[in-house]
Parts: structure tokens; C-alpha cells; sequence
């Protein structure tokens, strides 16, 4: 009976396939035919076809062009550098051409002669190549290297800050006074900013400590991937400010697409900052945790447990104490699950936590023997995340975000994750 029933469907499956192929024909013999028709010939002479402009390619402004900085020359700092310079060069209408990133200036050691010394600005500068951040990948001319923070942000109207979070306070000091209002930002930073205002998105800081409106980018970005220009996609969330200048004079979500979006790199513009800012940030700490249970060699089922646990304890982080958030940017936008995953995939958490859990060091020392000088964010977050649960006397409601602090911080052994995130049922025997 099996053996007839599949012949049945062979035979649908030929009996469809050759119908379509027939009305294929069909309708390229009638196409051939009205191509030969007198009057088909006299409409295509007098109507032409004509190719829909882009989304893109319409944008205008009623301004002169935007300069945009880059606040940052990390991996992920030089690899966003690069989208942005390759697009102002696109778009001289929109942005000027020059586009300045910020650089902290470094002794680099000569190939040739390690015991001389080359300025890390003027090799990008001369050989347009980040060596220590970004080896190997060719970046724009237009790209210009800055030791100083206040002359790269000068007459600037768009900043784009990507440094380790940790920095930002201090970065932020430094440009007050030399900002205009009318400046807009956007933040690629993960973390949180925990202070005397309670928890804070990082962009809201740069908002409130610089009066500019801020945004965020965030997505399933692996930076040596982009940079070579791997297809990939990410989001961009802004809300325009009460001073909004109207379109064509302003930054908008149009004007933001053409900044960031290349074609291996899509971008989708959404106002929900602080859904993919909070899940930005949270995901490293699950990268933590995922790296915990592959460097102990559990495998993949304990890898997705672990994210399955940490995808509801960012969704309820949200609704929490960023009630505004849309619980769908979790499941539907690149900065959400899409990164999650991403992220508990590789990168700098990942990598950090299985060097801890195969050495048996901690976390400060895994950095600096495998990070070349950057830092992975998931050990800063889950302490300020700590710090705040604690205050509010609700680390018990995100356990694997407090078990991840107890490892990092207070070497709590990290075969005891299991036990400390397993959520047990209250059981009522008949004894009781």
C-alpha cells in the first residue's frame, strides 16, 4: 500500500510539473507573438519602461550635507567607520565626504624593526588599515584617523559612538561644551550605565549628558565578518527628538538607512531603542554562560538551554524596567534573538568563557591573554546588572544572570550552573 500510495505522488508531483511547464510555454509563445504586434512595438516606442528608483537614490535634503563622526577605532569601531565612509562617498548630497573616527593613538611596532615605533593614526591614515584592530581589511580613503576627540567632532551633525562602554562616561565628559544641540547620535555600545538615575540605556546617558538626541545600532554583527563584507543584517532604532527640524532638514530614519545600509549590510530602521539596546547588552552575559558549559565540553543541548533561559530573562529585563519596549524586537528584528544567537555562537564572550573554563583564570586575565587589548562587555554588564537586581532586591527572578556574576566575580564553580538556574516546582507529598 506504501509502495502505490508513493507512486500516486510521483505521478501528481510529473502531472504538475509538466503543466507548469506547458503553461510556461504557452505564455512565452503569446509573449513572443504580442512582441511582433504592430501596435505592442508603437506603445514600448512611445512608452518606455523606466527603472524604479530606489528607496535611496530619492532621499534629499534641503541642507548642507551631514559630517559624520566615529567615536572609536576597535574592530567594531573601524568595521562601522568603514560602512559609513563608503556610503558618504555614494551619497555626497546627504554627507560629506571625509568621515572622522576618533582614534586612542598607539605605539605600533615597525614590521621591519620592532624596536621603532609607527603612531597607530598615521598607519591608517597612510596605509588605510586598522593593523592591530582590523588586520587585513582595506578601509575607504575617505576615512580619516584622529587622535584628538575634540577636533574629530568638530561641526559635526551626526556622531556614531562605539567604544567599550566602560569608557563612556569619561568620553562624554571630555565633549561637553564642544556638542551643539542639534547634533543627533547613535550608539553601538552594549551595557547599561548604572548610576544615581537607576539603570540607564547608554543611550539615554549620551542624551541626558549631552542634550543630543541618540539612538542605538545594534544586530547579529560579528565584526570580522562585516568587515569583509559577508552578507549580514542589523538594526538601527531612533525616535525623532521634540526639535525635529522637518524632513530634508534633519536626521531621520530615511537618512539613517542610507548611512548604515550596504549591500552586505542591511539595516532596519525602527523607533524601539530600547528593545534592542536592552537585548544588545543582555546577550553578552549569555554569551558568558555559553561559553561556560562548551568549555566544559557539555555540548550543544546544554548551549541552547542556556540561551533558551537567557532569551526569557532579557524579555523580562525589559518589561521590567524598560516597560516601553516591544517584546516583538525580541523575536523579530536582527538585534534580538537573531544576535542571541549570533552571539552565543562566538566572539569575544564566548571565547573568553571557555579559555576560563578549560585554564581554570578568571575573567580579567582570559581578556588579556586573547583579546588583543579589547574587552568582551558580557564581564562589565553582568555586574552592573548584578548591582542593579541587588538594590532592587530581585536577583533571584534573573538566576542565570546572577549565576554568570557569582562565576566572574566570586568563582563559584561553574559545574554548579545547572542547579543555579533550574527552576523547581514546589511538590506537595502526601507526608506533608
Amino acid at each position: 500500500m506504501l509502495a502505490k500510495t508513493t507512486s500516486y505522488s510521483l505521478l501528481n508531483k510529473c502531472i504538475y510539473h509538466s503543466s507548469r511547464l506547458l503553461l510556461t510555454q504557452q505564455q512565452h509563445y503569446k509573449y513572443n507573438k504580442m512582441s511582433t504586434n504592430p501596435a505592442v512595438i508603437a506603445a514600448k516606442k512611445n512608452f518606455p519602461l523606466k527603472k524604479v528608483e530606489s528607496a535611496v537614490s530619492v532621499v534629499s535634503i534641503h541642507r548642507h550635507p551631514f559630517k559624520v563622526t566615529v567615536i572609536g577605532s576597535g574592530n567594531w569601531g573601524t568595521t562601522i567607520a568603514k560602512v559609513v565612509a563608503e556610503n558618504t562617498v555614494q551619497h555626497p548630497h546627504l554627507f560629506k565626504e571625509q568621515v572622522e573616527m576618533w582614534v586612542f593613538d598607539e605605539k605600533i611596532p615597525k614590521e621591519d624593526n620592532p624596536e621603532e615605533f609607527e603612531m597607530l593614526t598615521n598607519i591608517i591614515n597612510t596605509r588605510h588599515q586598522n593593523v592591530k584592530y582590523l588586520p587585513d581589511i582595506d578601509l575607504p580613503h575617505n576615512l580619516h584617523a584622529n587622535p584628538s576627540l575634540l577636533d574629530s567632532v568638530k561641526d559635526a551633525d551626526i556622531l556614531v559612538f562605539n567604544i567599550p562602554h566602560q569608557f563612556l562616561s569619561r568620553i562624554v565628559e571630555n565633549l561637553k561644551g564642544h556638542v551643539k544641540p542639534h547634533v543627533r547620535a547613535i550608539s553601538c555600545l552594549k551595557g547599561f550605565e548604572v548610576g544615581r538615575k537607576g539603570v540607564q540605556l547608554l543611550s539615554s546617558y549620551i542624551t541626558d549628558e549631552l542634550g543630543i538626541q541618540c539612538g542605538a545600532l545594534s544586530g547579529a554583527n560579528l565584526a570580522p565578518e562585516v568587515a569583509k563584507e559577508h552578507w549580514s543584517e542589523t538594526t538601527v532604532a531612533y525616535q525623532l527628538p521634540k526639535d525635529f527640524r522637518g524632513e530634508g532638514y534633519d536626521v531621520d530614519h530615511r537618512i539613517l538607512k542610507v548611512l548604515f545600509h550596504r549591500p552586505y549590510f542591511h539595516v532596519n530602521v525602527i523607533d524601539d531603542v530600547a528593545g534592542i539596546s536592552i537585548a544588545g547588552a543582555l546577550k553578552n552575559v549569555v554569551a558568558l554562560a555559553c561559553g561556560f558549559v562548551e568549555g566544559l565540553g557539555w555540548g550543544n543541548n546544554a548551549a541552547a538551554a542556556i540561551q533558551r533561559v537567557g532569551l526569557g530573562e532579557i524579555i523580562k529585563f525589559g518589561r521590567t524596567f524598560f516597560p516601553e519596549c516591544k517584546v516583538e524586537t525580541y523575536y523579530q528584528e536582527s538585534a534580538g534573538v537573531a544576535d542571541l544567537i549570533t552571539t552565543c555562537s562566538g566572539g569575544r564572550n564566548v571565547k573568553v568563557a571557555k579559555h576560563m573554563a578549560k585554564t581554570g583564570k578568571d575573567a580579567f586575565t582570559a581578556e588579556k591573554e586573547l583579546l588583543n587589548g579589547q574587552s568582551a562587555q558580557g564581564v562589565i554588564t553582568c555586574k552592573e546588572v548584578h548591582e542593579w537586581l541587588d538594590t532592587c532586591e530581585m536577583t533571584s527572578e534573573f538566576p542565570l544572570f546572577e549565576a554568570v556574576y557569582q562565576i566572574v566575580y566570586n568563582n563559584v564553580p561553574m559545574k554548579n550552573l545547572p542547579d543555579m538556574i533550574e527552576e523547581l516546582d514546589s511538590f506537595v507529598t502526601e507526608d506533608d
